[in-house]
């Protein structure tokens, strides 16, 4: 017997940019979201019965009118909005999920002044968040970022490492420290100042990051993931990946030339590739 298994469908990349305009200023918000529905569809699948089907169309239109009428002041916020919204209106859809990722604009300066209504994009990382809640249930809320792109010039080595007939690299105590970092922390409360728990988690990691004396990158993620949790009680497991982004020695002795560990190739393939989950203990 052959019969449907889970399932759910929804709208990914609507695109918002939000301008909330006050005296003072004007702030903006540019954000890139995803909607999954769960629920009683399976007339749609076996019968071709669309009578419970929320188009994927109005899907994208209720992100902008949420939008429209939102207060939120984080993402976090908004998404819950959101999830309660298409809950509260469509009785046939048991769970909502909904993804958020933000591209990072900042607030330009003139003559040594934030501009009040101006903006420039800031780098390649991308805040991220995925909230979900079933119909009775309670809001679940993950966090992140990806792709912040960090450098420690010093203080990391690489050395005590196996060695067999395939080895070539050289053990280094001084070598370049690259990395694309992406982290996702888990909530376990729905009620916070979520951009403020997102600056401190972050700022937590970065600190850990540079200060670091690094031996090798997995001990320098546990470090960054076990500075995060310990600065925010709120957050009970963090995920974080961290693709070394290699930095390699230019043979200069070929021209007459020493090179004192300042003349590299930045390459990123291929790229070792660590990630962990840092976890608190029941």
């Amino acid at each position: 017997m052959i019969e449907l298994a889970e399932n759910r469908y929804g709208k990914s990349r609507v695109r918002l940019m939000k301008v909330t305009r006050g005296p003072e200023g004007n702030g903006l918000r540019e954000w890139t979201v995803q909607v999954l529905l769960t629920g009683d569809f399976d007339s749609a699948h076996y019968d071709g019965d669309n009578s419970k089907i929320l188009p994927t169309d109005t899907m994208k239109n209720t992100v902008y009118f949420v939008a429209r009428n939102s207060s939120a002041s984080s993402m976090e916020d908004y998404a819950k909005e959101l999830v309660d919204f298409l809950l509260g209106r469509n009785p046939q859809v048991s769970a909502v999920s909904v993804a958020v990722e933000s591209t990072i604009w900042k607030r330009m300066t003139v003559d040594g002044t934030p501009h009040p209504t101006s903006f420039m994009r800031g780098s390649g990382e991308v805040q991220t968040t995925t909230v979900s809640r079933e119909q009775t249930g309670t809001f679940h809320i993950r966090s992140g970022f990806e792709n912040l792109v960090i450098m420690k010039t010093a203080d990391s080595a690489f050395e005590g490492y196996i060695k067999d007939e395939l080895t070539t690299l050289k053990e280094t105590g001084d070598r370049l420290f690259c990395t694309a970092l992406s982290a996702e922390w888990r909530y376990t409360t729905a009620t916070l100042d979520f951009d403020a728990k997102r600056k401190t988690l972050r700022e937590a990691m970065l600190k850990t990051f540079a200060g670091h004396k690094s031996k090798s990158v997995q001990e320098t993620l546990y470090a960054m993931g076990k500075s995060a949790l310990g600065c925010v009680a709120e957050a009970d497991r963090i995920d974080l990946t961290m693709p070394n982004k290699h930095c390699i020695p230019v043979d200069l002795s070929r021209f007459g030339q020493d090179n004192p560990n300042e003349i590299f190739v930045p390459t990123d393939e291929p790229a070792g590739h660590i990630e962990a989950r840092v976890r608190r203990t029941p």
